[in-house]
C-alpha cells in the first residue's frame, strides 16, 4: 500500500489544492492531507476551522484523511508511514522553493520521495493568500474555492 502526505498551512483551502488532492487521491492508496501548526505564521483561520474545511471539501475522497503536525515534515511523513510527499505547483516560480525543500526532506530521509503535481491551469493564478484578500474586499471567491470553505467567509 502506497501512502502520501499532501502537506500545506491550506489557509484556507483553495480549488487549486482539491485539485491536487483528488488527482494525488487516484494516485495512491491513501493520502493524508496535513495542516501544518506554524506558531510562528499568523493565520486568518484556526487549526481547527482549516482542518474542517479540509475534512468537508474532501468527503467524497474515501481514501482521504486530514490530519494536523508541526515539526519536521519527512519525520510526520515516517510516523505515518507515507513514502511520498505530494506537492503542488502553480508555477515556475513554485519550483525554486520546492525544489530546494524536496532535496533537503530527500537529504535528511532518502525513503521519502516528493512528487510534485501541476495544478490544473485553471487555478495556476489562486492562492491562499489571494483568496483572503478578494475576500476581506468583497470579492467574488466562489469559484476560487470549496463550497464547504464559503461559509467561514461569511462569518
Amino acid at each position: 500500500m502506497t501512502k502520501a502526505v499532501c502537506p500545506g498551512s491550506f489557509d484556507p483551502v483553495t480549488n487549486g489544492h482539491l485539485d491536487v488532492i483528488e488527482r494525488a487521491a487516484r494516485m495512491f492508496d491513501e493520502v493524508t492531507v496535513a495542516v501544518l501548526r506554524n506558531p510562528s505564521k499568523s493565520s486568518r483561520f484556526t487549526l481547527e476551522e482549516r482542518k474542517d474545511m479540509i475534512a468537508r471539501s474532501v468527503a467524497h475522497l474515501p481514501n482521504v484523511r486530514v490530519d494536523v503536525f508541526d515539526g519536521l515534515l519527512v519525520k510526520y511523513a515516517q510516523q505515518i508511514g507515507a513514502q511520498v510527499v505530494v506537492r503542488g505547483l502553480r508555477a515556475i516560480s513554485d519550483f525554486d522553493i520546492e525544489f530546494q525543500m524536496a532535496a533537503t526532506n530527500r537529504k535528511l530521509n532518502s525513503e521519502i520521495e516528493t512528487v510534485f503535481m501541476m495544478t490544473d491551469t485553471r487555478y495556476a493564478f489562486l492562492s491562499s493568500s489571494l483568496v483572503r484578500e478578494l475576500a476581506a474586499f468583497g470579492g467574488d471567491i466562489t469559484k476560487m474555492v470549496p463550497e464547504p470553505v464559503l461559509k467561514y467567509f461569511s462569518r
